[in-house]
Order: C-alpha cells, then structure tokens, then sequence
C-alpha cells in the first residue's frame, strides 16, 4: 500500500513583524540579542523556532524543551512514523493505556465532530488510504476510485465508532483508521504557547503551519500574518491582525492527488468526495486547536451551517474565499 506523506502548501505567512518568519518570535527582549533558532519538520510542516532572550542560556533551554514537546507528540500524533501511537492504533484497533495528550486531542476531535454535525470526523483515514492508493503512479483512471471502491472505505468511516477512555482508546468498526492532520497541528501549536506562557513570554507568535498569537508585539501592536493565494504561491490576498488568538486555513489546492485537484486531501465524511465549495478557509480562534479543527470543517459545509456555528463560538471568525473569488466573513 503505497503512503503519501500530506505536505501542505502554506497558506498562511508572518507579515510585517520585526522577528522575520519564525516559529517563536518576537519576545519583549527580542531586538537586543542575537536569536536562538531551530529550523525543522514536525507533523508534516516545515517549522522553525526564534527566541529572542537576554539570557541566552535561558533561550536554548526553552528551544530545546519546545522541539522536545514538538517531538513528542510526533510520537503520538504522526502518521509518518511507523512506531507512533496513531499507526499503533490504525494497526490493532486498539490502544492500552494510551498518553494523556493523545486522549485529550481525540476527545477534542469527538467535540469538534459533534458541533459540526460529522463534517469534522478523523475516522476518514480509509479514504486517504483509498486516494493514495489509487492515484499511485501507474496512470491510475482520472475519475478517482470506483463506486464499489468507495462504498467499501465509506463503510469504516463514522467518528461514532471511535471509543475514547482514559484507559484505551479502540475502533470499533473492522479496517477503520484515523488521522489527526486537521488538527494536530493546532494542538501542538497550543502546547508550545503554554510552555512559553509557563516560562513567563507575554509577547510571542507561535508558528507551526497554524499559528497562535501570545499577546501583541513588543510595541503594543497586533501581530499580522498573510493569507496566501492557493493557486500562485508566494501571493498574499489578505493580512489579519491578531492579539491572543490564533489562525489556520484549509484549502483542497493545498494537497492534490490529481492535477485537476478533483480530488484532494479535504474528504467529506459523508460522501467520500472532495467537495470543491471555496477556495480557502481561514478560521481566527482563542486556540490553535479550535482553529485548526473548524477551517478542516468548513471547508466541507455550506455557509449558513458555518454562520449558524460562529454565531455561537466565542471570539471566533471566518473568513472564507468561495470559488469566485468573493471573501466571505463572519464573527467577531
């Protein structure tokens, strides 16, 4: 069975902050010293870490926890690792005495299925399988995969199957699997901040593919990031100014399995198909995870049910480009 690793175009990018591009930037101590960084992949982005701090010892110590919080939930989350406990869970249908992070995120994504009425489900990890395995090279058919294909993954999909204790987590429905690429990384944005929090950073941008805001920048105004155009890289449509909040887009041109980008990484739970409502869907939250989970479930629901959703989020915003090209918002 032929696993293509998901690496997602970048739709989102720092803009106009004094730190430059960086997953840490901009503490309160940022311009007098030289920065302590990091540059890496975790959870299937490319992610960097900048701290600025007078005490230099002090910053390498925080880099080094923050890559070793980064790592380990790779060893939860990542589908990409053969001995994670995600692949360990795909592989038996079970999970004994499973880590704490990784029954709080689940139990995040059983929350987050519930209020988008199935739209958000990490049950649809039959249908990526399906995809990757279908468009393997070989001139595979253009029209995706069969009906009866289809019928046959759709079958182990359904986040009601997914059992959630503190004590084991299983799956109840034979060849069911998860992934967590909509909102992992979210997550691990979130854990980071509260690092950083814990160590005493009020002013800092927090970047790993989503990214989260600690307070504003260190001369009191919000921290921009720019959305990016899905279909020419590099372009920036629109900046968002963000003070203790955070930011995630979703886009199906962020990863195609074909050139026509019929069929991407977006899949509705539903139906099995890649729906192609809108160009982009950013989400602003009070957390990365919340963010991050709502632009993945967006992208597959008509506006009025995501409207309806927003109105009673707090200090949540969307902001979605349909497929003409007309920005659509919503929320605070």
């Amino acid at each position: 069975m032929l696993e293509q690793k998901l690496t997602r175009r970048r739709m989102i990018v720092i803009a106009a902050s004094a730190a430059g591009s960086a997953l840490l930037a901009g503490s309160r101590f940022a311009r007098a010293n030289a920065p302590v960084r990091w540059r890496g992949s975790a959870l299937g982005a490319q992610v960097s870490i900048e701290i600025h701090h007078p005490d230099r010892a002090e910053a390498e110590r925080l880099v080094e926890r923050s890559v070793l919080d980064v790592r380990r939930l790779e060893q939860q989350f990542s589908l990409y690792r053969a001995d994670s406990a995600i692949c360990a869970l795909n592989r038996t249908g079970i999970l004994v005495a499973p880590d704490t992070d990784m029954v709080t995120l689940l139990q995040a994504s059983l929350s987050f299925a519930g209020i988008t009425g199935g739209a958000f489900d990490p049950t649809v990890q039959p249908l990526w399988r399906l995809h990757a395995d279908h468009f393997a090279p070989g001139r595979p058919d253009s029209d995706g995969p069969s009906p009866h294909a289809l019928a046959e993954a759709l079958a182990k999909v359904g986040y009601t199957g997914l059992r959630v204790g503190a004590d084991r987590i299983a799956l109840a429905r034979r060849g069911a699997a998860i992934t967590l690429n909509g909102i992992a990384q979210g997550y691990a944005t979130d854990r980071v901040v509260e690092r950083l929090r814990q160590a005493g950073l009020s002013t800092t941008l927090v970047d790993m593919g989503e990214i989260r805001a600690i307070g504003a920048r260190p001369e009191g105004t919000p921290w921009r990031v720019g959305l990016g155009d899905p279909e020419r890289p590099g372009t920036i449509t629109e900046t968002v100014d963000l003070v203790d909040r955070a930011i995630a887009t979703s886009a199906g041109a962020g990863f195609r399995f074909d050139p026509s980008g019929r069929f991407t990484h977006l899949f509705d739970p539903a139906t099995g198909r890649s729906p192609q409502l809108y160009s982009t869907v950013s989400v602003v939250a009070p957390t990365a995870t919340e963010a991050d989970a709502l632009s993945t479930a967006f992208s597959l629901m008509p506006w009025p049910d995501i409207a309806d959703i927003v109105a009673v989020r707090p200090n949540v915003q969307a902001r979605i480009v349909d497929a003409g090209g007309t920005l659509m918002v919503c929320g605070a």
